[in-house]
């Protein structure tokens, strides 16, 4: 009896405690107040929060990655295996409307240029003593996407998972406080006030077309892109043609969020304490801030250069929203730009390049693995 009393013991949470474990604690319980008492991304926090909870609880077997045991680990295995960051681009494709982008093409060189921050923060891990994998996965915080971050990272650098999403998630969420000096400090009041003409009407032959020849040209050209971007077409041709409303409904809605659940928690659970709490994770924070900034200055200086040679002038504001946090990015231009000028209308036009910006990251993301993958 008192065997099975001391074997009791030994197998709480006390007797295993470990300070590490606390300090993740305290960082999940940081995320759950921000999702919920700040409401920044709750889709997105809670999930990755309760899986930080759940793998760095003491005695917690939740998810094991050494033994490859534990349910949230399996839930990681299908990220790992390039499974659920597709399954979200095709909900988000169900969910986007490419109108914007091809009522104005000219967008798509302004979400080219939101890159920017993926290649500049590329050589900035480099020089910090990252290797080519792991400065690739970090870089892609830039694209403020994070099933891309997710997957890229998963398939070069997954020990660095954990610290790649939270950042990643955590600057998509900070969009409305992160742009916005950004953009005053690289635009004047002129240039902010600049109305743009509404966009011509698209028809749903282009629609439909869009997507079909965006999948063939970039399989043409980067193969290591086609998972991401050609479930993003499909969920938009799901929603294009109206011959397939169940299934778009149902990738925009019900298995979009099964996916967010079980990719939050795996994410989450992959910030274990061994690997999150290092000098590593501090770095890859600020180089995400640093990611993020170059991304959304790329957009608004693009803007500004097209500008000395277009005869209808195109308001830098909507470069910002270059990176691919969708719609957020676009609003933040809209308000932006309303508040100065009350006429100004830049929601539309700024969902240009916002969606641009998805498929922009993408590519980007295709291009590192295609350089870089072991």
């Amino acid at each position: 009896m008192i065997d099975a009393i001391i074997r009791f013991l030994q197998s709480t949470g006390i007797a295993q405690f470990d300070w590490r474990c606390m300090v993740m604690i305290v960082i999940a319980c940081v995320l759950l107040y921000l999702a919920i008492g700040r409401k920044f991304e709750p889709l997105l926090l809670i999930p990755i929060a309760m899986g930080m909870l759940l793998s760095n609880l003491f005695a917690s077997d939740m998810f094991n990655a050494e033994e490859g045991t534990g349910m949230l680990y399996y839930f990681y295995k299908l990220n790992k295996m390039g499974i659920l960051p597709p399954l979200i681009f095709m909900g988000v494709g169900a969910m986007t409307d490419f109108g914007p982008l091809i009522a104005n093409p000219k967008s798509l060189l302004l979400g080219a240029a939101a890159q920017l921050g993926i290649f500049v923060t590329f050589i900035g891990a480099i020089a910090l003593g990252f290797n080519a994998q792991e400065a690739g996965s970090i870089g892609i915080i830039g694209g403020a996407d994070g099933p891309t971050a997710i997957h890229v990272t998963t398939q070069m650098a997954p020990h660095l998972l954990g610290a790649i999403a939270i950042a990643a998630y955590s600057y998509m969420a900070l969009v409305p406080v992160i742009q916005p000096p950004i953009m005053k400090l690289l635009t004047t009041k002129e240039e902010r006030m600049i109305e743009m003409k509404q966009l011509r009407p698209v028809s749903k032959k282009e629609k439909i077309i869009f997507p079909i020849v965006c999948t063939i040209v970039v399989s043409v050209i980067l193969p290591d892109a086609i998972p991401l971007i050609g479930m993003l077409m499909l969920g938009n041709l799901f929603r294009e043609t109206g011959l397939t409303d169940r299934l778009s409904d149902t990738a925009q809605n019900a298995l979009c969020n099964i996916v967010t659940i079980m990719l939050g928690l795996s994410v989450g659970a992959s910030a274990v304490a061994s690997t999150f709490l290092t000098l590593q994770t501090l770095e890859i924070i600020v180089l995400g801030v640093l990611a993020f900034a170059f991304g959304s200055a790329g957009g608004i200086l693009l803007a500004k250069f097209m500008n000395l040679f277009l005869k209808e002038k195109i308001n830098p504001l909507i470069g910002s929203a270059g990176v691919s946090a969708v719609p957020m990015a676009a609003r933040v231009s809209q308000k932006i730009g309303q508040k100065e000028n009350p006429r100004n209308f830049l929601l539309m036009h700024a969902m240009g390049p916002n969606v641009s910006g998805v498929i922009g990251s993408a590519v980007a993301a295709g291009v590192m693995l295609s350089l870089f993958r072991g």
